[in-house]
Order: structure tokens, then C-alpha cells, then sequence
């Protein structure tokens, strides 16, 4: 049976490193508050105008490329995972893909997330298993900058995000000591509206029965996007981060077990977890909640704030170069974000 091994894997972050003390200029906060709450102490900003989505992913799949000893001719697919495309529509993996001058390969847009990424690896790895592919790229990446409150009114989330991206190259091989043992997605929609950004969007009226505060009086032709949602600041992200909380503690160490489980291991077999870095108060609840040792659990939320899709492969890259994984090492990857979805990995290195 043919197994999908990470061939390649990249990363790429902005240069401009913000820090919790810089955000101090634009609302009420302080380093403290920030770090107790989140653990984070900075994150990178992308440039306002030259760095894209899109072009931080093309810098983390040339690495990952060039790491596979391939070239981007050899791509013969693309999935990109990310909640902050270039554009409304099309999606970056078509933009990628003109970035990169590949073939006219598939190029699929994933919009899952916080588990985008895990969703996306999950979805190569059957092109890989049924032999449709054979070098495929998968990429996160995340430019959430542009689209912040950085007000008072904003900080719960503002201070929580920052831009990226990584990206790896799925390959098949016939070893079954490597590769990607098993992938696990799940979803539930009840509380969608909990963390999620409304406008703009075609949703209308349609929720407002449920008492979500996101519409305003705009007439048919406003209903995209009105002077009055911007006047309102009803173009920003909503999270209702202790409902959030609630439910992550929850759900990331079940998919987690379920992944072990499947396989015949148990936390104590794990050479690594890599947890999306949405709050590092999250990571220390699950690595606490498994009995995991801090050699087991890789954290990076501290330098790069949360950057959603793009977080679990900036931290396995960041892993990988350090010397924590090594081949042969039994790694899981585990996500829970907007939707809620949450999703799981386990692979051999």
C-alpha cells in the first residue's frame, strides 16, 4: 500500500516583527495582559502592499520544493489552505500556481481554517494513496494584517494574530515505517456564528433571528458591504473566545487519542505534537490533559501569534530544522478552529 512521506517542507514569515509593546500605540492593552491571556509575545506583520497571501506561500513552497529535490515543474497539484485569499475569488492556488510558472495542474482552494492545513494534507494524502498523484503541494498561508481592528474595541482578536505561511511536498512510498498513518476531520456547525467574520457575505438577514449583532438597516443593493457595517466595524473578525476555549480543550485531545487509537499507540508513543498555535493556554491544557512532556509538545504562538492555516506547518518546519523530529519519529498534528472543525493527523517521520 502505497503511504504519502513529507518529501519537502518550507516556511516563510515577514520580516517586520511586532511586538506587544508595539500594539500598546493603537488601543488599550499592555504585554502582560497579552501574554497572560494568549502567551504571546510578538508576531510578523507582511508588508501592506509588496507580500500577499499568495507570494508568502510561494516563498514557503519554493523551500519546500527545492527541499524534495524537485523542481515546480514536477508539481502535478495544488491545495492551498488559507481564510485570507488575495481575492474574494479566484482562490491563491491559482495564483500560485502563475507565481511558480507550473504545468496547468488542479489547483484546489481549502476553507477550513484554523484546520485548514490538516484538512488540506488529509485531502493529498488520497490523491497520493490512489496513485492520481505524485507530487503534490500543499500550502497554508496567511496574511490577517490587513483585515484587523487594531482599536480597543478589537483587541480580544487583534492581539491574537499574525502572517505566514509553510508549505509541504507530498510523495508516495511503498515503506510502511513512513508517512502519514492516518488523518481524522470532523465538523460541527451549531455555533458557527461564535467565531466568524460576517461581512462581507451573502448571508442577508438570514441569522438574524439567532440575535447575532452583525446587520445593519443597508438596503438590497448595500447588503455585500454598506457604509454602515465599516461605520460599525462590522467588517472585522467576531470570536467569543471563552466559548472558544471551552470547546477547543475538548476537542483537541479527543482527535488526538482518536488518531492514536486507530493506530495502536498511546500519548506516551508520540515523539511530537504539533497543536495549531491558537493560544498557548490551549497547548499547555492538552499537553497537561495527555501527560505529554514538554519534549513533546512543540509551541511557537510565542514569536508568531496565531497564524490559522499556516501554523502547523510553520511549527513542524520550525521543529524539523531545530533537530525535534527526527526520521523514524511518531508525530501528530492536531487543529481546532472557526466552524468548529477540527482535525487530526498522525504520521511517521
Amino acid at each position: 500500500m502505497l503511504r504519502s512521506i513529507i518529501a519537502g517542507i518550507g516556511m516563510y514569515v515577514p520580516e517586520n516583527i511586532v511586538t506587544n509593546n508595539d500594539l500598546i500605540k493603537y488601543m488599550d492593552t499592555s504585554d502582560e495582559w497579552i501574554q497572560e491571556r494568549t502567551g504571546i509575545k510578538e508576531r510578523r506583520f507582511a508588508h501592506r502592499t509588496e507580500e500577499t497571501t499568495t507570494t508568502m506561500g510561494v516563498e514557503a513552497a519554493k523551500i519546500a520544493i527545492e527541499r524534495a529535490g524537485i523542481t515546480p515543474q514536477d508539481i502535478d497539484f495544488i491545495v492551498f489552505a488559507t481564510l485570507s485569499p488575495d481575492y474574494y475569488f479566484p482562490g491563491c492556488g491559482v495564483l500560485l500556481q502563475r507565481a511558480l510558472k507550473m504545468k496547468e495542474i488542479g489547483a484546489l482552494d481549502v476553507r477550513n481554517q484554523c484546520s485548514g492545513f490538516v484538512y488540506a494534507l488529509s485531502v493529498a494524502d488520497q490523491f497520493i494513496k490512489t496513485g492520481m498523484y505524485k507530487n503534490i503541494l500543499v500550502v497554508g498561508a496567511e496574511k490577517h494584517s490587513f483585515g484587523l481592528d487594531f482599536s480597543t474595541r478589537g483587541r480580544n482578536v487583534s492581539v491574537i494574530f499574525g502572517d505566514g505561511a509553510g508549505a509541504v511536498v507530498l510523495q508516495p512510498s511503498a515503506n510502511e515505517n513512513r508517512g502519514i498513518l492516518s488523518t481524522h476531520l470532523h465538523s460541527d456547525g451549531e455555533s458557527a456564528e461564535i467565531l466568524a467574520m460576517y461581512n462581507p457575505g451573502t448571508h442577508a438577514n438570514h441569522w438574524a433571528d439567532k440575535n447575532y449583532a452583525f446587520f445593519d438597516d443597508a438596503t438590497i443593493g448595500e447588503m455585500f458591504m454598506s457604509h454602515s457595517m465599516i461605520d460599525h466595524a462590522q467588517n472585522f473578525p467576531f470570536m467569543d473566545g471563552p466559548s472558544v476555549f471551552k470547546k477547543a480543550v475538548v476537542k483537541f485531545p479527543e482527535v488526538i487519542m482518536e488518531a492514536l487509537q486507530q493506530n495502536g499507540y498511546q500519548p506516551s508513543d508520540l515523539n511530537m505534537l504539533i497543536p495549531h498555535q491558537a493560544n498557548l493556554r490551549i497547548a499547555q491544557f492538552v499537553q497537561q490533559k495527555l501527560g505529554l512532556t514538554d519534549q513533546q509538545v512543540y509551541n511557537n504562538i510565542q514569536k508568531y501569534g496565531n497564524t490559522t492555516a499556516a501554523s502547523i506547518p510553520i511549527a513542524l518546519c520550525e521543529a524539523w530544522q531545530d533537530g525535534k523530529i527526527k526520521q523514524g519519529d511518531l508525530v501528530c498534528l492536531a487543529a481546532f478552529g472557526s466552524g468548529f472543525t477540527w482535525a487530526g493527523a498522525l504520521l511517521k517521520w
